[in-house]
Order: C-alpha cells, then structure tokens, then sequence
C-alpha cells in the first residue's frame, strides 16, 4: 500500500471517527451537557426527547419559534462584609436567539441578531428573525422566528440555538423556553433541564426534513462559541468576528 494511500484512509477513518464522537454527522467534537445527564434526560415538555409535526396538504402558516425568559437574575454581591450580609444584586441579562440552516440546494447560514442576519420568510432560507429584543420584558415570547411551511420542502435542516450576549452565565436562573407553534396544533415546548454555566451558547433542537414531516430533536448542547457548534452540527459555515451595534 503506497503511503499516499495509507494517509488518505487514515483521513478518511479519522473523519469517520469525528463524525461519530459528534454524533451529529458533523467533523467537530460534541457539545458540552451537565455531568451525569444523557439523552434521555433531556425531554421536551411532556417527556419526550424527540417530536414529529405533520405538515397538513395546503398549509401555509408559519412555523413560529419563539424564545422567552428571565430578564433579570440576582447574583451574590462581591465583597467580604457584602457576602457575609448575603447582599444580591440584580443583574439583566441579553439572551439571542439563533439558527443555522441548510437547504436542499446546498444553501447554509445563519440568522441571528449578532451581524443583522434576519433571513427572509418569502425567498430563501424562507425563514425570518423577528430582530434583537434585549431586555426579554416583553410579554410571551422575546424573539421568534417565524419559517415559511409551504416552503419546507426546499429546507433539510435547521439547529435552533441561544446565546448569552451579555449577562452572567448562569443558565439554570435564566431558564430560557422555546415555543414551537403552527397554526392550530398543539403547540411544543422545549425547557432546558441540563446546565453548563461556563458555556455562553446552547443548542437547543434540530428541526430535520424527513418525508417532508418535521422532526424535532432536543439537545441541549453547550459550546464555548459558534464555529465550534457549527463545527459539531455539520454546517460549515464561514464565522467572522463582529459586534452587536
């Protein structure tokens, strides 16, 4: 075997084996997840880790994804006298919400607050963000993302994520929900019942093309930035630095 060779199957071996330590068909290492939680410990409200939406013929409301949760958290006061009086202050927090996509014309990107990616409901990716909120005072849902249905069959798959932006990494006290809502059906909620407060990004679900159904997976995967989940999810997209104006 010519060595040329030899190092083209190790490569391909050893994408094989990223692949699989991934777990999600991407090149780059899994997620963070609390210690001791596995899969089955990371359920959709009512128990579940995985969800199917059946798309009705002619449908053509949109998939609404929306992201709430609490502004402010109160963190224990620096400070001897401070920590000895258990003094707290209130903090605010600035969470986004976030998605990558891919299409079945090979399309991908991102939309997200950080660098005004808002997408477009009508043309491709036919979704749309609806914009930065940062204080989360507003009532329901924070911000939302809103997918073209009657155009689901151009879309392979899209990974919903959240990012703290600006605040304490503190996720079990800012507790942020998705809502999944079309039309009439009953709607889905996805709750974080895994932490990693050292983390700034969490992957919360894939929404995946299967026979033309969406197929909700729940993650709840933890990630020290962007490209390194992109990385894990099999995206590949371009990252640049930027700041939120």
């Amino acid at each position: 075997m010519s060595r040329d060779q030899l190092s083209g199957d190790s490569l391909a071996a050893a994408s094989r084996n990223r692949a699989k330590f991934s777990k999600h068909g991407g090149k780059g290492a899994a997620g963070h997840v609390q210690e001791g939680m596995d899969k089955e410990s990371l359920t959709l409200d009512g128990g579940r880790y995985q969800d199917v939406i059946t798309i009705p013929e002619g449908f053509n409301e949109p998939l609404y994804i929306g992201l709430s949760w609490n502004n402010v958290i109160q963190i224990r006061e620096e400070g001897l006298l401070n920590r000895m009086m258990n003094k707290m202050q209130d903090i605010g927090v600035d969470l986004d919400l976030g998605c990558l996509y891919e299409l079945h014309d090979g399309q991908r990107g991102a939309l997200q607050p950080f660098g005004d990616l808002y997408g477009d409901y009508e043309k491709a990716p036919f979704i749309y963000h609806s914009g930065d909120e940062r204080t989360g005072d507003t009532a329901g849902d924070d911000e939302h993302i809103r997918l073209n249905v009657s155009q689901w069959k151009r879309i392979k798959k899209v990974l919903i994520y959240c990012y703290i932006y600006k605040g304490p990494e503190r996720w079990e006290e800012i507790m942020p929900e998705i809502s999944l809502k079309m039309g009439n059906l009953e709607d889905i909620k996805l709750k974080l019942r895994s932490y990693r407060d050292d983390l700034p990004i969490c992957a919360l679900a894939t929404l995946e093309n299967k026979d033309g159904k969406v197929e909700i997976t729940q993650h709840a995967e933890y990630f020290r930035g962007h490209p390194a989940m992109d990385r894990a999810f099999g995206f590949g997209i371009r990252w640049e630095e930027g700041e939120k104006s």
